[in-house]
């Protein structure tokens, strides 16, 4: 192994604290494909960590797998989450002097064959500067964490021979000042790194330009590594079998106007394609386009494949529109993240998280905040995806200062082009986002001027502009794309006359914890107000990583199966700001996902998935049911579906359903499937669609959606009351054989990350609902009729509660009234609580379900007899809190596997949760290896229920979703089996 000298050149000119230099000896970004003829160099490599860049190289070397981040290879510098602040106090560009350096050196064999080619070494992404060295002799230097980093070996190594390959990675640098995302910071080489060769007449680069009229246009840059173009060579292209020849045309102009190099050459394939197949996000039609450079002889000298798509992007007045049609952006913000390996992600795993993205309705990505790995492009143009790019400046912490500092501007403008470079060739590419929460300044303007010049088929976002004034013209951003805007404000603006540009939110519904309330009202209002096309929810992942509990170390790459439905496995838990031993961190608030850090869905995922759904229950009518395609482009021939009528006394029937032929936006009327029994009580019919034959994203028989309508209410009826009284102690509490708890009542639930961080917590703690002092204040029988009175006293006030037990047929009947102050404005729960006896571990229920559900997160969960474990029921949100809840209850059984057990049948629909778990076991606990479940069930039966809202980062839940002071009445039955 070599070791770098003090007097490196790289090293002494201290690139990791100068924001003017980019790079140094980097080639050019391009859109070239080069996976052929290439050697990679993953794998295990030399490694050493330094305390600082400028450290010396000790003869000592451990191994470290590359791609990979050594923050997850078990060394002593951990990961470390912040989200707004920087992990360190010093001001950009400085860099704190421990500053941890990872040195990778591994021996290459470069093959012989490549003798007299042009050799190069790509980097697909180190975090946050890269120095190479080979043979000892610097290659060149890189920043941008999120791309590539390309470098001419040719006059370094020799093909034959063997070579040393060194990348030493600085993780703090004045880059990280506009790398401050919400995400965990970590440092390595997190891309896969290859050495490849080519003729030293090569594509330097490849611009495709496919319109949805047919029209192609292929833009060739040719070089020469020798130095002046030979004569006579051109290019060639090949389209699904048909040849394409070089546009002479485009080469007279070139020669008239004077734009011939001698040392970069220009050419342009352009053709129309008749009849072509277009691309959009529900037909993702994709072309196989072969671009070859030939020499002068007609031999090939290079060639670069491509997968096209024919669409047109552009903006018409307030809509944003896709081949014309104006469509909804139904999105995800998305990082690269894995809870095993941090930042590398493999494909299969991309494919994945796109896989079930597709199938929960999304229809879009946000690469959250800078450009994601390129094989994550491949796959949105693949499976159907319009992604809003977005380059890797965030500059949270120091915002203001960077975005007119003029030491930043070459940065700016250098990661947004490189970007654009990179990707231009993606049909999913709709949208170029100049990055993220970095204020707006001239460098902002100066990025977007290059992109308007060299892609103008592609309109331009940034919130930081367009959040100053959504209806401006004058700023740099084509969208008005503002984070957690309120719905009334967004609806005012739509409604104001005053709106210039589409309003697509680049972020809202914040996905911490249990969370997404609203979201049905949010896209209600979307869908019915011209001028709202949809956003981006933040965000995809929980990300938690592994982490063994007895060390507190992250697991790394050999931890897969050690988790299983969102759960770590014992001795494991998700780890989260501060579990890696931080001082400077922002906690849980990097678990803010709409699937759990092993990408189980969340109960969410449902909401979004019926709100999105493609065929719709427009309504009902006593002669049928009225059905609607809510698609942009597609019919409803790749869909089929089965009809479901639930009846309250248990009956489900079923029968084929035959959707119609409708275009997208048509309705249609088709007769009712059942002829319903005039018995059974309630009746609800439901469309259970899947889909009809294999989807690249779904296998025949996935379910899309299951729209569902009421045919019929519930029956009246009233319990028959024995004349016998109920039996209740001495302080009025209700004695029965199956409950190791009364019921009780409660007002408080274990706070939500929405509650914590959006105050209310705050407020009920202070109101002291979560230690509520009971008073019995009498207990009367009247008729063989118990009622208790009884005082809840709070900090700031008193509830009085009212319960009422009657003998009835097989049971007890339980009424209940409770009264609150008028501070009490603004509650969690109204309701009974009570504990059964252990052995009741199935909870079988007619209402909404089977997954967790709020009132005002419930559109996506359909009224049914459903049927689950109670340790099944509830849902390990990486922070303990509010969970498990079912919305919408008619009735519920807990039975034993002996059959015995309880039945409650409730007056009206109730939000129910069943668990294992106190209010308080949830609220103490800060991870989930920390809770003990308690052997019997812990049973909340609410009359009324606060909405989850997203106040962690967003508005609050809707008024109509909140508790009202003032009277509160329900009432339940509890009989045995």
């Amino acid at each position: 192994m070599t070791d770098v000298l003090p007097a490196d050149p790289l090293i002494s000119l201290r690139p990791w604290e100068a924001p003017e230099v980019t790079s140094w000896g980097r080639l050019p970004m391009n859109a070239v494909d080069r996976r052929s003829d290439a050697l990679s160099l993953d794998g295990d490599w030399h490694f050493q960590l330094l305390p600082a860049p400028d450290a010396q190289v000790s003869d000592v070397w451990s191994s470290a797998h590359v791609p990979g981040v050594w923050t997850m290879q078990d060394t002593d510098d951990r990961p470390q989450y912040t989200n707004v602040r920087m992990p360190y106090t010093e001001f950009p560009p400085q860099s704190p002097a421990a500053n941890p350096t990872g040195v990778y050196e591994r021996e290459v064999d470069v093959p012989g064959e490549w003798t007299g080619r042009r050799i190069v070494l790509q980097v697909g992404a180190a975090e946050s500067v890269l120095l190479v060295h080979v043979d000892g002799r610097p290659a060149g230097i890189s920043k941008d964490s999120h791309l590539a980093a390309e470098f001419d070996l040719t006059d370094v190594v020799r093909p034959g021979e063997r070579s040393v390959v060194r990348l030493t990675v600085v993780k703090w640098s004045d880059a990280s000042h506009i790398e401050d995302q919400d995400q965990w910071w970590h440092g390595g080489v997190t891309r896969s790194v290859l050495l490849y060769a080519t003729d030293p007449l090569h594509l330097a680069d490849v611009s495709v330009r496919a319109g949805f009229d047919g029209e192609l246009r292929v833009d060739c840059r040719v070089r020469d590594a020798r130095g002046a173009l030979p004569d006579g060579w051109y290019v060639s292209g090949e389209l699904e079998g048909r040849l394409l020849a070089q546009d002479d045309e485009f080469d007279r102009v070139n020669v008239e106007d004077e734009r011939v190099s001698d040392f970069l050459g220009e050419a342009r394939i352009h053709t129309t394609v008749p009849e072509v197949r277009t691309w959009n996000a529900e037909t993702p039609e994709l072309y196989g386009l072969t671009v070859r450079l030939h020499r002068a002889d007609g031999t090939v000298a290079d060639t670069s494949q491509h997968r096209i798509g024919f669409r047109d992007v552009r903006i018409v007045g307030r809509d944003l529109l896709i081949n014309g049609e104006r469509v909804f952006i139904r999105g995800v913000n998305r990082h690269d993240f894995h809870p095993l390996t941090g930042r590398t992600v493999s494909y299969d795993d991309m494919r994945a998280d796109l896989v079930l993205l597709k199938r929960f309705g999304f229809n879009a990505i946000r690469t959250s905040h800078y450009p994601n790995d390129p094989a994550l492009y491949d796959l949105a143009d693949e499976l159907g995806f319009y992604v809003v790019d977005e380059a890797d400046i965030e500059a949270h912490d120091h915002a203001h200062e960077i975005a007119d500092d003029p030491r930043y501007l070459n940065a700016f403008v250098d990661r947004v082009s490189r970007m654009v470079l990179r990707d231009k060739n993606h049909p999913s590419v709709i949208v170029w986002s100049l990055g993220n929460e970095s204020d707006y300044g001239a460098n902002h303007d100066a990025a977007a001027g290059w992109v308007r010049r060299h892609d103008p088929t592609r309109p331009i976002q940034y919130e930081g502009a367009a959040k100053l004034d959504w209806a401006a013209t004058d700023d740099c951003s084509d969208i008005a794309c503002p984070m957690y805007a309120p719905l009334e404000d967004c609806v005012a603006h739509a409604l104001s006359g005053r709106q210039t540009r589409p309003l697509i939110q680049c972020e809202y519904s914040h996905a911490m914890g249990n969370s997404n309330g609203t979201l049905a009202d949010l896209w209600a209002a979307i869908e019915s107000t011209p001028g709202l096309q949809g956003g981006f929810i933040w965000e995809f992942w929980d990300h938690g990583i592994l982490q063994r509990v007895n060390d507190g170390r992250p697991v790394g790459r050999g931890g897969a199966g050690l988790y299983d439905n969102g759960v770590a496995a014992p001795g494991h838990r998700w780890a989260y700001g501060g579990d890696f031993g931080e001082t400077i961190h922002d906690g849980a608030f990097i678990a803010d996902g709409v699937v759990f850090p092993d990408r189980t869905p969340k109960p969410a995922l449902y909401e979004h998935r019926e709100i999105a759904a493609p065929v719709r229950i427009e309504c009902f009518k006593h002669e049928g049911i009225v059905l609607g395609n809510h698609q942009h482009f597609r019919g409803l021939d790749w869909l089929t579906g089965e009809w479901e009528l639930s009846l309250a006394d248990g009956r489900t029937l079923t029968a084929p359903a035959e959707l119609p032929d409708l275009r997208p936006g048509e309705t249609a009327a088709v007769p009712l499937p059942f002829e319903v029994p005039r018995d059974g009580g309630e009746a609800w019919l439901t469309l259970r669609v899947t889909v009809a034959e294999d989807q690249p994203w779904a296998p025949r028989g996935t379910e899309v959606c299951v729209p569902q309508v009421r045919l019929r209410g519930p029956d009246a009826a009233e319990d028959a009351h024995v004349d016998r009284p109920v039996e209740v102690d001495g302080e009025g509490l209700l004695i029965h054989p199956l409950l190791a708890a009364a019921p009780t009542l409660s007002l408080w639930r274990a706070p939500t990350d929405n509650d914590e961080l959006g105050g209310m917590a705050e407020r009920w703690r202070a109101w002291g609902l979560d230690s509520l002092v009971r008073k019995v204040v009498s207990v009367r029988e009247d008729g063989g009729r118990v009622t208790v009175e009884a005082e809840y006293a709070g900090t700031v006030g008193v509830v009085t509660h009212r319960q009422v037990f009657t003998r009835v047929e097989g049971g007890v009947r339980i009424d209940e009234q409770a009264e609150l102050p008028e501070q009490f404005d603004d509650v969690a729960r109204v309701g009974t609580v009570f504990e059964t006896t252990p052995g009741l571990d199935l909870l079988e229920w007619f209402g909404q379900g089977p997954w967790e559900s709020y009132p005002d997160r419930s559109a996506g969960a359909p009224v049914g007899h459903h049927s689950l474990p109670v340790d099944a029921l509830f849902t390990p949100y990486l922070r303990p809190q509010e969970s498990g809840g079912r919305h919408g209850v008619r009735q519920f059984t807990l039975s034993a596997p002996d059959a015995t057990g309880l039945v409650v049948v409730l007056d009206e629909p109730r939000q129910i949760s069943v668990t294992r778990y106190r209010a308080e076991d949830l609220t103490t606990a800060a991870h989930h290896d920390e809770l003990m479940p308690r052997p019997g069930c812990v049973v909340h039966i609410d009359a009324a229920h606060r909405g989850l809202g997203t106040a962690s980062c967003g508005p609050d839940t809707f008024p109509s979703y909140r508790i009202a002071p003032g009277i509160h009445r329900w009432s339940w039955t509890l009989r045995v089996l």
